[in-house]
């Protein structure tokens, strides 16, 4: 197993934590890092360094598409083909259904004996599921009849201000660019902190 290097950074949506790799972008997750700080001068640190930055400016309103390299692990077959489309098609400010998600990425009805499983909900399995929220933007998922879960943070809240905060969706009159309700946000630095190995 690939050890992880883990950082942090505080976001108007509470604490999001990148884990890299010397390959890529491993995890974005929400909450704190579960894992130890990359050792220094590795490749890891500096996409780890590169991440965060990206996700700062993300936050700042300054970028619309991440440039670090992703690294998708062992996710293989369907998994691997949805993440990977969404990653590569779904920007910035622009939504997908899940069925349309599925469509695109080229999913089949798959049939187990006794239960016929539907593309869009082998979708919405691999977004709640999906290892690098934000960068690989489930969060631009949404279901044909309205927003769709979130598995992310404090979930839909989060999605909402998201789809928001990128203008793919109209703002309501309690939306706040400065964030979520509740949260206590020290500010939008990066920092790097260490914890338990993976």
């Amino acid at each position: 197993m690939t050890e992880l290097g883990w950082g942090c950074l505080d976001t108007p949506v509470g604490q999001v934590s990148v884990a890299c790799t010397d390959a890529g972008v491993a995890r974005v997750t929400y909450g704190p890092p579960s894992g130890p700080e990359p050792r220094l001068g590795t490749l890891a640190s500096v996409l780890m360094e590169a991440t965060l930055e990206e996700l700062a400016l993300y936050f700042g309103g300054r970028l619309k598409r991440f440039n670090v390299p992703v690294d998708l692990g062992s996710a293989q077959g369907a998994r691997r083909a949805v993440l990977s489309v969404l990653h590569q098609t779904v920007g910035f400010g622009q939504t997908i259904t899940y069925g349309g998600l599925a469509g695109r990425a080229g999913l089949e009805a798959t049939a187990e004996p006794g239960n016929f499983v539907p593309p869009a909900r082998v979708v919405g399995q691999i977004m709640a599921s999906n290892p690098i929220a934000l960068i690989v933007p489930c969060h631009r998922v949404v279901a044909g009849t309205g927003l769709g879960g979130y598995s992310g943070g404090t979930g839909t809240d989060v999605k909402q201000w998201l789809l928001v905060f990128e203008g793919a969706i109209p703002a309501t009159l309690d939306w706040d660019a400065a964030g979520l309700p509740d949260r206590t946000v020290t500010g939008r630095q990066a920092k790097l902190t260490g914890s338990a190995s993976t």
